[in-house]
């Protein structure tokens, strides 16, 4: 069995340049799953830059409107030289409280490129799972030696 047929892939969050802004994701729509794991991946980042990846959710299918409820989050991480470039930040919520959820990268006191977060839905109600349309190309074959 692939794994590809269990779960739904989506990029929620595009490429981000050198910033100390919070990046925000797509909203989700997680009827049908009982879970979900964002990755953020991270590009160049610099020295003492604060990344802390958090999962919200909310009633509604917004990021502000009524207030989201955050459902768990990374610890505060700070870059120190170049252990933080090229690397992600991962958060994985099992039976989300909360209908919606989205997640907020947040990237403080120093430089950090994104590049990009994505959002892998599990344990579907439904098998086998459809794609996102951001998915553009997908395959399931056997693996061959030589």
């Amino acid at each position: 069995m692939s794994l590809i047929h269990d779960v739904k892939i989506t990029v929620v969050a595009a490429a981000a340049a050198a910033a100390q802004t919070e990046v925000v994701s797509s909203v989700l729509d997680m009827q049908g799953w009982d879970g979900v794991m964002f990755v953020a991946l991270t590009g160049d980042v610099t020295t003492d830059a604060v990344l802390t990846l958090t999962v919200k959710g909310n009633t509604e299918n917004s990021t502000s409107s009524p207030t989201p409820v955050t459902q768990v989050a990374t610890s505060a991480f700070t870059a120190d030289g170049t252990n933080a470039d090229s690397k992600a930040l991962v958060v994985d919520v099992n039976e989300p409280a909360l209908r919606y959820v989205f997640a907020s990268l947040t990237r403080t006191a120093a430089n950090a490129v994104v590049g990009g977060i994505i959002a892998i839905q599990y344990k579907a109600a439904l098998k086998p799972t459809v794609q996102d349309a951001t998915v553009i190309a997908s395959a399931v074959g056997p693996g061959t030696a030589g």
